[in-house]
């Protein structure tokens, strides 16, 4: 069993303490911030990663009861403010799939298909839009990733490398390039897969920091780094690679730092954790990410209709 399901009980009971001990670090504070919004209201704990739903930027899918196979996933809307920040959840969490074994990867790739990672039991799921079961499963293992596969993200577009596929692995720290093919069936095939880097804190979720943002002046990635209670920062090369001699801390005094992902509205990086009170923390600062036309007007329609409502 893995070692983090041990600690579970230890990061519930110091968990106020460590999150008074949450700190960005000083190259990056004047111009970054975060408000920790606490727990999902009925969301079953150990929380797996997130993303927000590709037709709603006011909904997030969040996975709970990670790691096992009761892992499902679910969806919380969110409340913002005049200025499209996320600043608290919405109602209360509503099954959205299974997600046994989910973990900080779950990620948007092409035609709107859903990716999921799945530990300890080194798989990737992908969900077609309305599926509330995987549409498929690749073992990750005859491919040569390490056990077991934890993170999954695609290069965004304006950076190097778009449209291709990032794995990580937990706790070694395994990082793996490749792309991905149509199957026939409207999900898809890896192809290529190649280790390319080992990141050092055990990372979990990863994404792309928005280009333009403060204090990147060339492409760059975030990590949730599980086992070293941090987020860190990397460099990224002409494939979307990270540059591993350019690790950066970004932000200490964590518990259990898991899944992430960038808001579409404001850029803002948002991240959940496993164990340490099982909550979401978003971090604002960033660029407001520059994506395709159709997600911008569904991103800008669903705002408006949000705070009309709340007027």
């Amino acid at each position: 069993m893995k070692t983090r399901l041990i600690l579970v009980s230890v990061a519930a009971t110091i968990c106020v303490s460590i999150g008074h001990a949450q700190t960005i670090d000083p190259f990056y504070s004047t111009n970054y911030s975060y408000t920790d919004l606490g727990s999902v209201p009925e969301l079953p704990p150990l929380y797996g990663g997130l993303t927000f739903k590709f037709d709603d930027p006011n909904k997030i899918i969040i996975g709970g009861n990670a790691n096992t196979a009761e892992g499902d996933f679910y969806t919380i809307d969110v409340t913002r403010d005049g200025n499209g920040h996320v600043t608290g959840f919405s109602g209360t969490a509503q099954f959205y799939a299974t997600g046994e074994y989910n973990d900080g990867g779950v990620a948007y790739g092409p035609s709107n298909v859903l990716f999921a990672s799945r530990w300890p039991v080194n798989g990737l799921g992908q969900y077609m839009p309305g599926s509330t079961t995987p549409d498929k499963i690749i073992d990750l293992g005859p491919l040569g990733v390490a056990s077991s596969h934890a993170a999954v993200a695609f290069v965004p577009a304006g950076f190097s490398g778009a449209g291709r596929i990032k794995l990580a692995s937990w706790s070694g720290g395994e990082f793996y390039d490749g792309t991905i093919t149509p199957d026939g069936s409207g999900t898809y095939d890896l192809v290529g897969i190649s280790q390319v880097a080992t990141l050092t804190g055990g990372p979990e979720g990863f994404v792309y920091v928005p280009l333009g943002s403060t204090l990147f002046g060339n492409p760059s990635m975030i990590v949730s780094e599980y086992s070293a209670g941090s987020v860190a920062t990397y460099e990224v090369d002409a494939n979307g690679n990270p540059i591993t001699a350019s690790r950066r801390t970004f932000m200490t005094g964590l518990t259990g730092a898991e899944g992430a992902v960038i808001d579409p509205v404001t850029g803002d990086f948002l991240f959940s954790t496993f164990g340490g009170g099982n909550r979401v923390v978003v971090v604002t600062g960033f660029a407001v990410p520059e994506p395709s036309t159709f997600v911008a007007v569904l991103a800008g329609v669903a705002l408006l209709a949000g705070l009309r409502r709340r007027k």
